[in-house]
């Protein structure tokens, strides 16, 4: 007995950025038998994830995940990635939607191997804002070491173009052109899903943490960086004012989040994110004491409760329940002095540590320029879904703050989402 398959319905989907559920919803629309167009606004996928060390539940690394995801792509032929694109416009209904998008330059085409010898001869350097600008590239350079596509990019704004011409002499597979220019394309899909992300609220508008005015106190994601193997300093965490290992360091939550003149939210993913740099701080400095300032720790189901449980038991871990109210630094050793009043007790409590941590919050890429579509936003910047409406959804922080393994769900159910919208056609 032959079984009948139904076959998928026509029309294609677009999916706005590549980073995990971007890529989850483009992965589970194409392996399902739907043509899908990713748009990056980057040169490569992988979204804030490629960015992190490790990431819950399992605390792997994300070239873990993102390497089957990146072959899953390169196997799938009804994938079609636009890197370096911006979405201009779009107009239309539910089931056809006319989309315009401008594709900046990469100038380095697909012959390129990542040999590196135009790197080796490029004079101009620039600051890598992968890495939060603790480190430094060259104007042509590869965001990570498996970032995808595996090709170079320039940075435009820093190359000196034809007036140099280093990286073109040296390139031995003509993989180079500066005089490319950006081009504009325009797409018919049925179904449009928003995956444009998140950033790190701006750390700098705290005023009274400290941040861009002392040295020692970073954020979150820096923190990330800082510990990964292909971040600045290969995966040592140092602090920043003379590279010293640090023996004493303190994270500060809800760093803007819960605020009224910040992000009134929560973030939903800080408290774990500083539970599971503990961590990373324990691996190399076993003796080092670890201060953590919490309202009240959020460990959302049983195996995030079992993880805080855990770092509770580490004798060099304190938990001090209470809002930090203003740091200062001692200008002479670079220490900076925590201050906060302990909820429990009533003391006033003045902590001095080596280095300090940021629990910064998420803010979606959408809460000051809005995308160029006729969507709804939250007074927060979110989007919301319109399910009745159709046509265009929001997948994982695009729609709300997620960790890795909810954003993936929620992508999963946008992909479906989007299939029904051709379905229905």
């Amino acid at each position: 007995m032959t079984e009948n398959k139904a076959a998928p319905a026509g029309g294609s989907i677009l999916v706005v950025g590549g980073g995990i559920s971007g890529l989850t919803t483009a992965l589970e629309a194409a392996e399902v038998g739907y043509e899908v167009f990713l748009v990056e606004k980057n040169p490569y996928l992988g979204g804030r994830v490629a960015q992190l060390n490790q990431y819950f539940p399992k605390l792997c690394p994300p070239t873990c995940g993102l390497e089957i995801n990146f072959r899953r792509i390169k196997d799938n032929p009804r994938i079609k990635i636009l890197t370096l694109g911006e979405v201009e416009k779009v107009d239309g209904t539910s089931g056809n939607y006319d989309v315009t998008i401008k594709l900046n330059p990469r100038f380095v085409n697909e012959d390129c191997t990542a040999c590196n010898e135009c790197v080796d001869v490029c004079p101009v350097e620039r600051n890598s804002e992968f890495n939060f600008n603790m480190d430094k590239t060259k104007a042509i350079y590869r965001p990570f070491e498996m970032s995808f596509p595996m090709r170079y990019v320039i940075d435009s704004s820093v190359c000196k173009g034809s007036e140099c011409n280093k990286c073109v002499e040296a390139c031995k597979y003509n993989a180079i052109d500066l005089n490319t220019e950006a081009k504009t394309i325009n797409l018919n899909v049925g179904a449009i899903v928003w995956a444009t992300g998140w950033e790190p609220y701006d750390a700098a508008k705290i005023d009274n943490l400290g941040f861009g005015k002392y040295q020692n106190i970073v954020t979150n994601m820096m923190m990330e960086r800082l510990a990964a193997p292909n971040g600045p300093t290969k995966g040592k965490i140092l602090r920043p004012s003379d590279d010293k290992a640090p023996e004493s360091i303190a994270f500060v939550q809800c760093a803007g989040s819960r605020d009224e003149n910040h992000l009134p939210y929560c973030s939903y993913i800080c408290c774990m994110a500083s539970l599971k740099q503990t961590t990373y701080i324990r691996a190399q400095y076993p003796d080092a004491k670890i201060y953590v300032f919490y309202i009240d720790v959020r460990a959302s189901g049983q195996r995030y409760e079992k993880f805080y449980k855990q770092i509770k038991e580490d004798k060099n871990v304190f938990l001090i329940k209470g809002k930090v109210a203003e740091v200062s630094e001692d200008s002479g050793s670079g220490n900076i002095t925590v201050v906060a009043e302990n909820a429990v007790t009533g003391e006033k409590i003045r902590q001095e540590v080596e280095m300090v941590v940021l629990a910064t919050g998420m803010q979606p890429t959408t809460k000051d320029v809005k995308l160029p579509a006729d969507l709804k936003y939250n007074e927060d910047g979110f989007i919301i879904n319109d399910f009745e409406k159709g046509g265009m959804f929001a997948a994982g922080c695009a729609n709300k703050p997620a960790d890795v393994v909810s954003s993936n769900q929620n992508a999963t159910g946008m992909a479906l989402k989007a299939i029904q919208t051709l379905v229905r056609k």
